[in-house]
């Protein structure tokens, strides 16, 4: 153990180092009082546990009341080897009762053999004085060793613990005369008085506040690092085993693919793939759902929606990452986007983009899905788009339905998320974070309730959209591969777009978020209230096992027929899929597309197959 006087010159060198860089202007003080209960064997063995059991038989009872201070909060967490100075008394009767502390150190998580061992030690040395003049040493060490974490409690409060004669420093012992060795442990109700007893000397609220952090981050953090070796050996290396790029086109080929980024005039920047074969009349427009992006259509593991629509003469296709967007990290910020924002700004803007690129003359149509369904319908039935041939509308669109559990879900977790667990977003990935951040340990604590499949990024999905075991697809229509990397293949989300659905649903209508927000005057409160006016033909397509939006396009569907007799509109209900495997499903290339095809031939004078 390092000398009291070889510690203070290695103090006063780090403070000079700090001092030169304006960093730690004055120490802060940092102090708590422990207390420890056992019984010693005298002489004692080489045996603590039979020293303690023989101790205890003969009634040797032995404690201490010890005031840990330390000095330099911030030298003592940076140098493993920095001591505190500990301060108090021992008494056990059988060597002398009671014991004045003349000079006490403490080290916290010190490495203990080779560094392979993943053992580290809490050591305490104390010379001790009594009434009568006796001097003897008290030399105690904590063991805190990866021997499996439910004996946290075990190694942090056990103290192995030998009294020699005299004082005795650490290179003498061998040679030292022992005159007691035992165990003493921390007691429950011990340690709870010992949580309060917690001080410190800084000037402000601030400084006391950090010394105290700093303190429980050098605690937790040893802990972590020696007990959660088996968690990160368990852990999968999401980013070692990904089978597949993330962010790849490669799923698209003879193609030429080209950027076009804009900004909104909100300022938000984003971004149009073009993904074209040969020029066309006809145009498709691709948008995504909330958290995916331009990767679900164009996916290599099968015949992605993209590749089909080239090889039926569909040959210049575009898709369109939309604030929402995994490609883009505007889910992680702080922000108060509705669907609102979408469809003023991001629906237009990009449409804009694609008329002007692609000339006068040409017929434009979208396929979209999910929250993007929902917004452009917000833009086109809003008024704030023209111009466009046709639609197919996957899932949901201005009337959203959702089961009885994802209601409640939508009622309480926006609250419980931002205000309880103070989550800025919600996030699939969550279980790959690192150490024992609170999302990991929501995702584990998700799963417990999550056994059809081994994928934790799945189970997050699930919590996340819908209701089911899974809820945003079925499993038997997704390639493994995919499966596998739904993490990378669905982003995080922040809370308010959730609040936009909630209010529709409360509606049975895509209604305005605020209406008395100024900014969004343009807008009608009730996005069905000129329905009648919309001639866009409309393909309503949705899984008859849809657990996230249920039947929400047949209810549109039905809706519009009503509100707008006449017009061009038509269902088609995929049989055996979900929510989002109607698009990205393994089999989607010969169940979904071809009915997207049919419809979008019906409304493009006859494109032919490519």
């Amino acid at each position: 153990m390092a000398t009291a006087t070889k510690n203070k010159s290695k103090k006063n060198t780090s403070k000079s180092k700090l001092g030169k860089t304006g960093v730690g202007s004055h120490p802060v003080s940092l102090e708590f009082t422990e207390e420890m209960k056992g019984f010693v064997s005298m002489p004692g063995s080489f045996n603590y546990q039979d020293d303690y059991a023989a101790g205890k038989k003969a009634g040797n009872y032995l404690m201490f009341h010890l005031t840990i201070r330390v000095t330099d909060t911030q030298f003592f967490v940076y140098d493993p080897n920095e001591t505190g100075e500990a301060i108090g008394w021992v008494e056990c009767q059988p060597l002398g009762g009671r014991f004045e502390v003349e000079k006490g150190v403490f080290n916290c998580f010190v490495d203990y053999g080779k560094p392979s061992a993943n053992e580290k030690h809490m050591k305490y040395r104390l010379f001790l004085k009594n009434k009568a003049g006796k001097k003897i040493t008290l030399n105690g060490f904590k063991k805190v060793v990866d021997d499996g974490i439910l004996n946290i409690w075990r190694d942090t409060s056990t103290l192995y613990t030998t009294v020699y004669e005299g004082y005795v420093e650490e290179k003498a012992e061998p040679k030292a005369k022992v005159l007691a060795k035992g165990i003493l442990h921390i007691l429950e109700k011990d340690f709870i008085k010992q949580m309060t007893t917690f001080k410190s000397n800084g000037r402000t609220f601030s400084e006391r506040k950090d010394a105290l952090f700093r303190f429980g981050e050098l605690f937790m953090g040893n802990l972590w690092e020696i007990y959660g070796a088996q968690f990160r050996k368990a852990e999968p290396e999401l980013w070692r085993e990904r089978d597949i790029p993330v962010f790849t086109l490669d799923g698209v080929k003879n193609s030429k693919i080209t950027f076009h980024p804009f900004t909104t005039d909100d300022k938000i920047s984003l971004n149009l793939v073009r993904f074209q074969k040969k020029e066309s009349k006809d145009v498709v427009v691709l948008m995504h759902g909330l958290t995916t992006s331009t990767d679900m259509f164009v996916m290599p593991e099968h015949k992605n929606l993209v590749t089909y629509l080239h090889e039926n003469g569909f040959t210049d296709v575009w898709s369109f990452d939309w604030r929402g967007s995994l490609r883009f990290n505007y889910n992680l910020f702080p922000h108060r986007y509705t669907l609102d924002d979408i469809a003023l700004y991001d629906v237009p803007a990009a449409l804009k983009v694609v008329k002007d690129a692609v000339g006068a003359g040409k017929r434009i149509h979208f396929v979209v899905h999910c929250v993007g369904s929902i917004s452009f319908f917000m833009s086109l039935f809003g008024g704030k788009i023209d111009g466009v041939t046709s639609v197919v509308s996957n899932s949901v669109s201005l009337t959203p339905n959702v089961p009885t559990w994802s209601k409640i879900k939508l009622a309480f977790s926006p609250f419980l998320m931002e205000s309880v667990f103070r989550f800025p977003n919600v996030n699939p990935r969550w279980y790959y974070l690192p150490g024992i951040a609170s999302g990991k340990l929501l995702s584990r604590f998700v799963s417990l309730f999550h056994h059809e499949c081994d994928e934790p990024a799945c189970h997050m999905l699930s919590l996340m959209w819908g209701t089911g075991w899974p809820a945003c697809y079925e499993h038997t229509n997704l390639p493994d591969i995919t499966h596998r990397r739904v993490g990378d293949l669905f982003g995080a989300t922040s809370m308010n777009y959730y609040r936009h659905i909630r209010k529709a649903v409360g509606r049975k209508a895509m209604i305005k978020y605020t209406p008395t927000d100024s900014r969004y005057n343009s807008l009608p409160n009730n996005y069905l209230d000129k329905a009648s006016e919309v001639k866009t033909p409309v393909l309503f397509m949705t899984g008859d096992q849809n657990k996230v939006f249920k039947d929400s396009n047949i209810i549109a569907y039905e809706t519009l027929n009503r509100l707008n007799p006449g017009n061009k509109n038509e269902l088609f209900i995929a049989e055996g899929y979900g929510h989002q495997d109607t698009l990205m499903g393994k089999k989607s290339d010969k169940d979904v597309f071809p009915r997207i095809v049919e419809f979008l031939r019906k409304n493009s004078n006859g494109v032919k197959k490519g």
